[in-house]
């Protein structure tokens, strides 16, 4: 009685958290640097085809304003899937047996932990949403051992059965405030003697080779929408959406949180659309 008693009140503490948590978010609208309601940002990005909410992938808060954010539009009747970084497109079957409800929830959090390195908890409630309102999850990477295989060798080391099914022409060639970006993540991760052009090229096959998968997605489902989960820094707009924007007539929006590398100081419309930050 007395365990259940615990356990009732800690829901309900948790739930009191996340409405203050959202409700106390501020949104700056980048293009003309206002601070502008939740609804009024839903009511902009709803008919865009694609739609990216960028994570640092630890943090709780920014995995529950994408659960509200994906909640919000589906309410609206937009339809839409949700692209997913951690995943592969080989991974696709098993995610629409997920969505299909073919899958029980501990054999897909082993699949899931087989594919990223991030607790369980914190995209449980968006693969829940995902599964009982049927919006499709998409794998949008590489498999990790070829990502892994460029940031050793480059991408010259690839086998041609490898290249295949990758984008070609992978370089280093992006705009100094991405290389700077770049660069501070391989400060991060590099190892003694890892290769920065080498880091660099792994960064680039993992967004072309997302952007690649969402464009043929949208091409395929022309009514539809895809929210895209990933990295900050694949998500903003030097990354992914500068990749897929090559294609003309795709529209997209870039929602990024503030934290230590992206605050209003330092952030304009070529990054993001909107800034979302704690106050």
């Amino acid at each position: 009685m007395k365990r259940g008693l615990l356990v009732f009140l800690t829901t309900i503490l948790i739930l009191f958290l996340v409405i203050c948590l959202c409700n106390a978010d501020r949104i700056m609208r980048l293009s003309d640097r206002q601070f502008i309601g939740f609804s009024q940002m839903i009511a902009e990005i709803r008919g865009a085809r694609l739609i990216f909410i960028g994570e640092e992938h630890d943090r709780m808060i920014d995995h529950w304003r994408q659960i509200r954010i994906i909640k919000a539009l589906d309410d609206t009747g937009t339809p839409f899937a949700i692209g997913l970084e951690m995943f592969t497109a080989e991974n696709q079957n098993v995610l629409d047996r997920w969505v299909a409800g073919k899958i029980k929830e501990e054999d897909f959090i082993i699949f899931y932990r087989r594919n990223w390195d991030m607790p369980w908890s914190l995209y449980r409630d968006i693969f829940l949403y995902a599964r009982r309102h049927s919006i499709p999850l998409l794998g949008l990477n590489v498999p990790r051992e070829i990502i892994h295989k460029v940031a050793q060798e480059g991408f010259g080391a690839l086998a041609p059965e490898e290249r295949k099914k990758l984008p070609s022409g992978i370089t280093c060639n992006v705009d100094t405030a991405y290389m700077e970006l770049i660069r501070r993540a391989f400060a991060e991760h590099a190892e003694n003697g890892k290769s920065f052009i080498r880091f660099c090229e792994a960064q680039m096959l993992w967004n072309k080779s997302m952007a690649r998968h969402l464009t043929e997605y949208i091409q395929l489902h022309p009514g539809d929408s895809v929210v895209v989960l990933a990295g900050t820094g694949h998500s903003m707009k030097s990354g992914i959406p500068h990749e897929a924007l090559s294609d003309a007539g795709i529209e997209a929006k870039v929602i990024l949180p503030v934290n230590d590398a992206f605050s209003s100081d330092t952030m304009a419309e070529a990054d993001a659309d909107y800034l979302i930050e704690w106050r």
